[in-house]
């Protein structure tokens, strides 16, 4: 295997499927299902997944709330989801941890460092919900943070699209797929991988990033067998 650990990145959206919001049962358990595949070949994963389908802070702020009461409502949307994907995780055989960054006992174990390593080392699939604890930082910013304390190899985020582009492939049939870039090259160009305190602290700790196309069956073990998958950024 390429690498022995990584941390997934999902959002929020991505386990809205077809819908308008909330969660798609069925997508939900077709990611279990590609995360059992690499968990079976040995890598060890650890899980940041977004709030969006749920609550967007920001998104509330527009709209006069509160910011900070915003960030913290989109917290608890990802212990949600974070509930969800351990859930369909279990029901594909797996073993799983969530952990929160924000204190909910009875339903997360809280953030515990050297724990979440050794859940890994077992063979757990851990999960961290309630994004860095913090108001004002992205669940993209608790994936590279959390990816750095576990000392992962590589962050793999899973999209709905196959990789970064000249511009949104979506609205720009011309736009141009990279197979791989530089960091110092994205922010030259501008294009948006994460948010600029995420992409910053992921290339100052020489953290490399995926970007691939989640909804695509295979694509995770095809990217942990060494296949170039998706767009990779690199120093």
């Amino acid at each position: 295997m390429q690498y022995k650990r990584i941390l997934l990145k999902l959002s929020g959206e991505a386990l809205m499927g077809d819908r308008q919001y909330g969660i798609d049962p069925k997508r939900l358990d077709d990611y279990a299902k590609e995360i059992k595949t690499i968990i079976d070949a040995g890598v060890e994963v650890a899980i940041v997944i977004g709030g969006g389908n749920i609550f967007r802070g920001i998104s509330g702020a527009s709209k006069g709330m509160d910011r900070v009461q915003g960030d913290h409502m989109g917290m608890l949307a990802t212990v949600i989801n974070g509930l969800a994907l351990q859930s369909a995780c279990e029901d594909n055989g797996m073993q799983t941890r969530l952990q929160s960054a924000i204190k909910i006992n009875e339903v997360a174990e809280p953030f515990i460092r050297r724990k979440a390593i050794r859940h890994l080392e077992k063979g757990r699939v851990v999960i961290f919900g309630g994004g860095t604890g913090n108001p004002y930082f992205t669940t993209d910013s608790a994936a590279v943070l959390r990816a750095i304390e576990m000392e992962a190899d590589v962050i793999l985020k899973g999209t709905r699209v196959d990789g970064i582009y000249t511009s949104d492939p979506e609205q720009n049939t011309d736009a141009t797929k990279f197979d791989f870039i530089s960091f110092e090259e994205v922010l030259k160009k501008g294009l948006k991988v994460m948010d600029t305190t995420a992409f910053t602290l992921s290339q100052e700790n020489e953290l490399p990033i995926i970007v691939f196309d989640m909804n695509t069956s295979g694509n995770l073990l095809r990217i942990i067998s060494g296949e170039n998958i998706g767009t990779k950024v690199n120093l």
